[in-house]
C-alpha cells in the first residue's frame, strides 16, 4: 500500500512547532524546550534551547538574550523548574 506522504516518526524534518511563532507561541516553546532538556539531564540554557528549537525547525529562531528573558520572567533559571512562594518570604 503506497504512502501518501512521509511518515512524522521518520521524517527528520516533522517538528510540532509551526515554522514561524507567535509571541505566545514563543514564550510556550522557549519553556517547554527548556524542560524537556532540564528533566533529561542535558544542558538547557538559552544556546541550547535555541540549537534545540532550530533542530525542530522553527525557522525565525529568538535571539539568546530573549529566551533569556523569556527563562527569567518564568523563573527558570539557576537550576529551578519554576516559582515557588516559600522562596520569596
Amino acid at each position: 500500500m503506497p504512502i501518501d506522504g512521509p511518515d512524522p516518526m521518520y521524517d527528520s524534518t516533522f517538528s510540532v512547532y509551526p515554522s514561524i511563532l507567535t509571541n505566545e507561541e514563543l514564550e510556550y516553546a522557549v519553556v517547554t524546550e527548556r524542560l524537556h532538556l532540564y528533566n533529561h539531564m542535558e544542558p538547557c540554557g538559552a544556546i541550547a534551547i535555541r540549537n534545540r528549537l532550530q533542530s525542530l525547525g522553527v525557522v525565525k529562531l529568538p535571539s539568546i538574550s530573549t529566551i533569556g528573558r523569556i527563562l527569567a520572567a518564568q523563573y527558570l533559571t539557576h537550576g529551578r523548574t519554576g516559582y515557588y512562594p516559600g522562596d520569596y518570604q
